[in-house]
């Protein structure tokens, strides 16, 4: 986790932050690695009640590294992005989406405290939560469309339980850029506050000071409740997503981007 994410746990808070702020926290190799690693030992660990998960710098999370988008293009989508994202690697997901899902799985609660950007990876990243406070000018998007993708780390098992499903996929269909107020509007944000880290603090010494053992029972019910069968819907994820990586629209996708130009998309074959 160094260089990536850092755990300070105090009277049961676990204070987890993404501290690749130089890339405004961006998901590459070790970022992912770094997730799926604090995630486990957060798991494992009984003294944690609660857990906040923060961005330090500018931002929450950016979304994926653009150095794999270049590799995308190229034919591999880098360290970060496996190629075979159908392989059901760390229980109903992958790597890519335990990356988020870990969060879920947690068994004590998860804030999240979300400013600056929230965009694809780093969106979904705050949907794993159980709760997200947001900054009112924090800029959301389900962007893996601009980059010819599908939202593929737990995104559309997540949203389609916070938000309508025409909500849904307008912003999947589109990649548009949404504020922190539209996101409590839709669903997406728990609470709209200029203070989300503060906030989110508060609430965790809340939720420490209860029984973890109702707490903790509390989290089976809800997720048991929300999500079934969910190794069916991140399964269809991977399988869209590794058809998409590398194909000619998707790279046309990324060089239209890199290269600041509309895109010159081919029609489908089928």
């Amino acid at each position: 986790m160094q260089g990536r994410i850092s755990i300070r746990v105090t009277d049961g808070v676990a204070d987890v932050k993404l501290t690749r702020s130089e890339k405004m926290n961006a998901l590459d190799h070790g970022m992912f690695e770094a997730l799926v690693e604090a995630g486990e030992k957060l798991k494992a660990d009984r003294s944690v009640r609660v857990v906040v998960l923060s961005g330090e710098g500018r931002a929450f999370c950016a979304g994926l590294d653009m150095g794999n988008f270049s590799n995308m293009a190229e034919g591999s989508g880098g360290k970060a992005v496996p190629r075979d994202l159908i392989a059901r690697t760390h229980g109903a997901a992958n790597r890519p989406q335990y990356a988020v899902w870990v969060w879920r799985e947690l068994p004590v609660p998860v804030i999240a405290a979300v400013h600056g950007v929230a965009f694809g990876g780093g969106f979904q990243l705050a949907l794993g939560a159980d709760i997200r406070y947001v900054a009112p000018d924090t800029r959301m998007s389900v962007m893996e469309i601009k980059w010819g993708l599908v939202p593929d780390m737990a995104g559309t098992q997540l949203m389609r339980h916070l938000a309508r499903e025409d909500i849904v996929r307008e912003l999947t269909y589109t990649g548009r850029v949404f504020t922190g107020q539209e996101a409590f509007a839709m669903g997406f944000a728990t609470r709209v506050t200029d203070e989300p880290y503060g906030d989110a603090m508060t609430t965790a010494r809340e939720i420490a000071s209860k029984s973890p053992d109702a707490i903790r029972a509390s989290k089976r019910i809800l997720n048991s409740a929300v999500i079934t069968q969910p190794v069916d819907g991140l399964t269809s994820e991977a399988a869209e997503q590794q058809v998409l990586i590398g194909s000619p629209n998707q790279v046309e996708a990324i060089m239209s981007n890199l290269e600041k130009r509309a895109p010159r998309y081919a029609d489908p074959a089928a």
